[in-house]
């Protein structure tokens, strides 16, 4: 039998035992008594001894200069200079706020590595998570021996994915006009084939003056921020009004709609309008669900029991190495928990997370519950919504600009100070309640940076929350495959007893019928005895392989008895004649 491992379950057990004992934790060795005594002799590098001690007295020739760089010893390590005697590093380091050192684990056999960033002890604060945590007490024998299914094996390589991108060309057809250059020509062809095709000029020229809503489209009003002339063609123009009926359709267009001062400015304070209500729609719901999901990863009990059991397992496996030891892990390095495979390339270690969590903390299978809104907040663009917010406050600062510059009207059409002036005082105490509530991202985002001792420069806090939602989505997805595998096991359990019960069945049915047919088994002693049982019983008459049919009497033969001369044969060995009027 097998483990899930892969390994006999003999084997298995050794090992895990075997491992189990192991895995007890060293101490780091007092350090020497007092300030006067001579320090440590320093450890050996590259296998060099330290030199022998100069012999007594003054007699005899010296002894060789030690090389530059070197005190009586093999030369430092590069960043380790001057005199100061070297002394192992694991065992020197002083950790804040009354932590205790973590245990260092003796394996018997090697195992991969958690390839993830420590934390390093002097940039924790003292409202850090990694100095509350006692993750050492979470230990026990057989998640311990578990962790034996890891040892080392080559790295799994990667397929490559390759990306093509296509591009697409096109002509276009150009006219030559009296003033406007081709290019504005031909889009303002278009734009009065299309959306303005079934309005005239005027009409949208008192349109914008209106405020009208109605005429102007964010469509519209984007096409004509683009496709208007050059503001040097448009004065061009306004001299050749007298010649209005010999330009073309797009010159007269244009001849039109620039008569309206400040054209550009108004047209895109319009065009915000048109738009804000979609803008704050897609900027507010993202940062409420960023704050929210900050605020529920830091007060999650749940996913810090997680990050326990992860520190737990990754010293383990870290043991003896640079990574081992380690007070606590960036965060980034949870997503990459799959990479790590067992020896038999089925599970990885994130498999094997769940598998405990199911096994000892089933309670903590459901730490997605206490952060409901990471999903959202994963598909929030932080530096997007900053930008937005940017863009949002830039176009109303132009937007009090012009309706500054538009207090005296244009005409009696001109309602745009009325409209605007009120529009933008809403505009602008909406933008400032966006801003307050993005100033709380960063200073909670600051919160969790310092709680989880990482640097919030180098890890933004999108790359922090997309890290945290896939790292969900895989922790349930391997609870899924896992619960996959135990109902796969438990199928093939019960085929196998069900095959056995049926082979057993059989058997039994065999014997009876053997018993039956197999009567002359013993000596002939007893045979006729037995005959004139099956007699009495109309066994001796009774075919297996037939059924027994019935001949329906006539009238006239009631009362008559035949005779049959019946032949049997019994064990083979006896043969009887009977006739049914002889009695018995």
């Amino acid at each position: 039998m097998l483990q899930s491992g892969g390994m006999p379950r003999s084997d298995f057990q050794n090992a895990a035992h075997s491992i189990a004992q192991q895995l007890q934790p060293f101490s780091p060795p007092p350090p020497p008594p007092g300030f006067g005594g001579p320090p440590p002799p320093p450890p050996s590098f590259g296998g060099f001894p330290p030199p022998p001690p100069p012999p007594p007295g003054m007699g005899g020739p010296p002894p060789p200069p030690p090389p530059p760089g070197m005190m009586g010893g093999p030369p430092p390590p590069p960043m380790m200079g001057g005199p100061v005697p070297l002394v192992a590093k694991p065992y020197i380091i002083e950790l804040p706020y009354g932590m205790k050192p973590k245990k260092k684990w003796d394996l018997n056999m090697a195992l991969k590595k958690a390839n993830w960033k420590t934390i390093a002890p002097q940039t924790l604060s003292e409202k850090s998570f990694w100095v509350k945590i006692e993750e050492e007490k979470l230990a026990s024998e057989d998640i311990l021996a578990g962790l034996a299914r890891f040892s080392t094996k080559a790295p799994v390589k990667l397929n490559k994915e390759e990306q093509e991108n296509g591009s697409s060309t096109g002509n276009r057809k150009i006219k030559e006009l009296r003033v406007l250059d081709p290019k504005s020509a031909q889009n303002l062809s278009i734009l009065l084939g299309g959306s303005l095709k079934h309005m005239s000029f005027e009409e949208l020229k008192v349109g914008i003056l209106r405020c009208d809503e109605a005429v102007l489209s964010s469509n519209l009003l984007g096409q004509l921020i683009n496709y208007l002339p050059p503001t040097d063609q448009l004065k061009r123009l306004e001299e050749l009004q007298s010649q209005y009926n010999d330009l073309s359709g797009a010159e007269q267009f244009a001849v039109t709609i620039s008569s309206v001062k400040r054209l550009v400015p108004r047209l895109k304070s319009l065009k915000f309008r048109s738009q804000y209500i979609d803008t704050v729609q897609d900027i507010k719901p993202g940062i409420v669900a960023t704050i929210a999901a900050c605020e529920e990863i830091k007060s999650s009990k749940k996913f810090a029991r997680l990050l326990e059991l992860v520190l737990l397992m990754g010293n383990v496996m870290n043991s003896g190495s640079r990574n081992g030891q380690a007070v606590g892990f960036e965060i980034s390095y949870l997503p990459k928990l799959s990479n790590t495979k067992d020896v038999e390339n089925r599970q990885t270690l994130l498999h094997y997370l769940v598998e405990t969590v199911e096994n000892k903390f089933p309670d903590v299978l459901n730490f997605h519950e206490e952060l409901i809104h990471l999903d959202k907040a994963a598909r929030v663009s932080v530096d997007t919504v900053q930008k937005s917010l940017r863009v949002m406050d830039s176009d109303i600062k132009s937007l009090e600009t012009d309706v500054k510059n538009s207090r005296t009207p244009q005409g009696p059409d001109d309602l745009f100070f009325d409209v605007m002036n009120e529009f933008g005082k809403e505009a602008r105490q909406q933008c400032d309640i966006l801003q307050q509530m993005f100033s709380k991202i960063e200073s909670l985002y600051s919160d969790i940076a310092e709680y989880f001792a990482f640097d919030k420069s180098k890890y933004s806090v999108e790359e922090f929350i997309c890290d945290l939602k896939t790292f969900k989505d895989q922790f349930g997805q391997a609870h899924k495959e896992n619960v996959k595998v135990r109902e796969t096991e438990e199928k093939i359990r019960r085929a196998k007893e069900a095959k056995i019960k049926q082979d057993q069945e059989k058997a039994e049915r065999m014997a009876k019928k053997k018993a039956l047919v197999d009567i002359n088994a013993g000596d002939d002693t007893g045979v006729m005895d037995s005959l004139l049982e099956a007699l009495k019983t109309g066994q001796a008459f009774h075919r297996p392989d037939q059924k027994r049919k019935r001949t329906p009497r006539s009238g006239g033969a009631i009362g008559e008895r035949r005779t049959e001369r019946q032949t049997f044969r019994i064990g083979g060995n006896i043969r009887c004649r009977l006739d049914d009027d002889e009695s018995m």
